[in-house]
């Protein structure tokens, strides 16, 4: 112990201020360093991957970037990267493998890849950079890791995919998330995971091949698995098809054939709210044409890397080694077709066509070369390192023969160029709405300039996290789209939400194009007036001077606003006023309140300053504040009678409750103390669409879950997860659909475990 608390300070003293850094940032090289309990720890590792495959861990200590991290549990990570002969093995390290939340930097899982099918390095790095751009994505840079103080080399970093990563892009994270990995890879003839329902209808036959990383979900994925084979026009109930067609774009345009295409694995599934499957690729250390063993179409057998710069997308279209349904029942349909190669051209023409993938990739090698000089134990020489970004490396003719990053993607984007369906679509040019800010319930249109179209869509939404809706566009003169036949577009829409997000896709037989590129993970959005509640004010601090008021950040009085909606919302032509009589007096400039979040502005009179300053000064006495929408409704209002020195009046409950006296709580929940300084406050009870949930002095790392009588979670919600302590917070839980009667809430963080019961009616 003495010899670790040394390193440890030794550790600290070296890496000061690096732990504070993002953990992904690929400018910069992490040091990981792992410290066994045991002195045979090799020997152990082994034998836990030779008996169990890799499921069991090893306890450890790990210190990144000199912060430790007690007791985690590591073991080797996957099956084709692991040679129990290396010395450099790839790792799975859970950091709460004995304390729930254990994390660092909000990280609890380690994903440490041993780079043994890359000379360049950079592959899984820069793949994971270029999907991100267009799907739900890990993050991935670099790591030098140490075992008991010796260098074992240079390692990929890659963000788990788990349920923290899930928060990241789902507002809820327990509903089915399942792992296409099957217990035994078999090939090339083999299913795999490749979500055919050849294994009957008993949802424990699929077992062997996916691995289920939530609490429930099979019958779910059996479900899904159902639709997909058996009824493919109502796949769009079940799947984020949009989604799919990105994940397999991304696989053919980077040739990242150890994927669904080739063995049907490394690839994830998370169930929305929505009751859709969302795809989610993992594993890409082989991609730019790296593994070659089989396409799962003509070249079952393998692939030369001439084979492979001329990968036919749609080659399982034509014949497939075994069942493709998420491919092939997909691009039976000739505009989904179309769409998966809309989808191509554009990872081809932002990332290969401008030469940025080879920039992005001599930028990665600048910043590990030394590193790779350094390690020892790498698979490849140092002269490959720089070469293969360029050029082939490795036995002619073999697995063991890597292409060049430039030479096989300068021949794809050449073959591609030419292939059916890249050329040829739509060209999409002005849109335009009207009105300029819709009302909610009331018509809006959008139309579409989209030249040499044949047919064009509208795919809409109201909230960020609901699905996209499509309806057909009109080129007919009746639907805000001037005359007939001009190539001007149209749709009439109803809002219902606080916001309209939306893309454009057009196509004619020849090629498809969405606008903007990436949809629909991208969109446009459109502000509809905002409507009484969405934005609130939620406090206000009257200055402690009755001279001159001072710049902001000192005694400026100032005025908080509250988001109450998910959705980030513009404030452009919102304004604000002290004065009844006269409503438009201040206009907020282009602003955004995010969501679920507070603005402040500074009410001092004074413009000139940096920041959000309106023309008028609250006065010390107190008067009016009024909040009028984009087409002039009054949204809320507040009259200050008696200001109380050192104290604000704000909203209570938070953000839509009446004004009271209370602590400034800047940029921050209200609380007027009456939530218990070590329990729960749960309002309304009885509730019905909604409840907000308060507590006091609780880690960020804070899960906050809704149980029925029998125990079963049916909501979470989870904030952060580290151990900063934080003086309160309020989440607001969504209980819509739930039958009445006595429901309870579960809050759950590091230090401590809370439950209160509530009423639904």
């Amino acid at each position: 112990m003495k010899r670790l608390a040394a390193l440890f300070l030794f550790l600290v003293m070296i890496y000061p201020a690096t732990a504070q850094e993002d953990f992904y940032d690929q400018g910069k090289i992490q040091d990981i360093r792992i410290i066994f309990h045991v002195k045979n720890w090799k020997h152990v590792m082994d034998s836990i991957f030779t008996a169990s495959g890799g499921s069991d861990r090893l306890f450890c200590d790990i210190v990144i970037n000199g912060q430790l991290l007690e007791n985690a549990g590591i073991r080797y990570k996957g099956y084709s990267s692991v040679n129990l002969k290396d010395v450099k093995n790839p790792f799975n390290i859970d950091l709460a493998y004995t304390r729930h939340h254990k994390n660092y930097q909000g990280f609890t899982s380690l994903r440490l890849s041993n780079v043994n099918y890359d000379p360049s390095f950079i592959r899984e790095a820069l793949s994971y950079e270029i999907a991100r751009k267009y799907m739900p994505a890990s993050r991935a840079n670099f790591a030098n890791v140490y075992v008991n103080d010796t260098l074992l080399g240079l390692y990929s970093n890659v963000e788990a995919v788990n349920k923290n990563f899930i928060t990241r892009f789902f507002p809820e994270k327990v509903n089915a998330f399942i792992k296409g990995s099957p217990a035994t890879l078999e090939y090339p003839f083999g299913q795999n995971a490749n979500l055919a329902d050849a294994h009957g209808t008993d949802s424990t036959a699929y077992e062997p091949y996916y691995e289920l990383e939530s609490d429930y979900g099979w019958s779910d994925l059996y479900h899904f698995i159902t639709v997909l084979n058996q009824q493919p026009d109502s796949v769009a109930r079940v799947l984020n098809v949009d989604r799919a067609l990105w994940m397999h774009a991304f696989n053919y345009a980077l040739l990242n054939i150890d994927s669904y295409i080739g063995y049907s694995q490394n690839y994830y599934m998370y169930k929305d709210d929505n009751g859709l499957f969302n795809t989610i690729p993992w594993d890409m250390n082989m991609s730019f044409g790296s593994f070659r063993h089989s396409d799962g179409s003509t070249h079952f057998n393998g692939l030369t890397i001439p084979q492979t710069k001329t990968l036919d997308p749609l080659g399982l279209l034509a014949f497939a080694v075994s069942p493709r349904p998420l491919f092939t029942k997909l691009l039976k349909n000739d505009t989904l077709k179309r769409m998966f190669l809309a989808h191509m051209r554009t990872i081809v023409e932002e990332n290969f066509s401008n030469n940025d993938y080879y920039t992005r990739g001599a930028y990665l090698q600048g910043v590990i070369d030394s590193a790779v000089k350094a390690d020892t134990n790498k698979f490849y020489s140092y002269a490959s390192f720089p070469e293969n970004l360029n050029n082939t490396v490795g036995s002619s003719g073999s697995n063991n023969e890597f292409p060049g990053l430039k030479d096989l993607i300068e021949a794809r984007t050449a073959y591609l160029a030419t292939y059916p369906g890249f050329s040829g679509a739509p060209v999409i040019l002005e849109q335009k709405h009207g009105p300029e800010f819709p009302v909610r319930k009331k018509e809006a249109w959008i139309s579409v300039h989209a030249m040499g179209a044949h047919r064009v869509f509208l795919g809409y939404r109201y909230r960020f996290y609901d699905a996209f809706t499509r309806v057909a566009m009109s080129d007919d003169g009746n639907h805000h789209d001037s005359v007939a036949g001009d190539g001007i577009y149209g749709a009439s829409i109803i809002p219902s939400g606080p916001v309209i997000q939306y893309y454009f896709y057009a196509e004619n037989d020849s090629a498809g194009i969405f606008s903007p590129a990436r949809a629909e993970y991208n969109f446009y959005t459109i502000q509809p007036s905002l409507e009484p509640g969405d934005v609130t004010l939620n406090e206000v601090m009257i200055s402690s001077r009755n001279d001159v008021p001072v710049y902001a950040g000192e005694n400026g009085p100032w005025i908080e606003f509250c988001n109450n909606t998910s959705e980030n919302l513009h404030l452009t032509g919102v304004h604000l006023s002290d004065d009844q009589s006269e409503p438009l007096k201040w206009a907020f400039p282009d602003t955004v309140i995010t969501g679920r979040s507070y603005l402040v502005v500074w009410a001092d009179g004074d413009t000139t300053w940096p920041g959000l300053h309106c023309n008028f000064y609250v006065k010390p006495t107190g008067g009016w504040l009024t909040l009028t929408s984009q087409n002039g409704k009054p949204l809320d209002s507040v009259f200050i009678a008696n200001p109380a020195v050192g104290k604000s009046i704000g909203r209570y409950p938070n953000g839509r409750g009446p004004f009271t006296y209370m602590n400034p709580s800047k940029e921050a929940c209200n609380f007027i103390g009456t939530t218990p300084e070590t329990g729960m406050l749960i309002y309304p009870s009885p509730a019905r669409d909604q409840v907000t949930v308060e507590i006091k002095n609780v880690n960020q790392g804070v899960t906050f879950g809704i149980f029925n009588t029998n125990g079963q979670m049916v909501r979470s919600r989870s904030f952060g997860s580290s151990m900063e302590m934080i003086p309160a917070l309020s989440a607001e839980m969504d209980i819509s659909g739930l039958p009445a009667g006595i429901w309870y809430v579960r809050a759950t963080s590091n230090d401590k475990v809370l439950t209160k019961a509530f009423a639904i009616y």
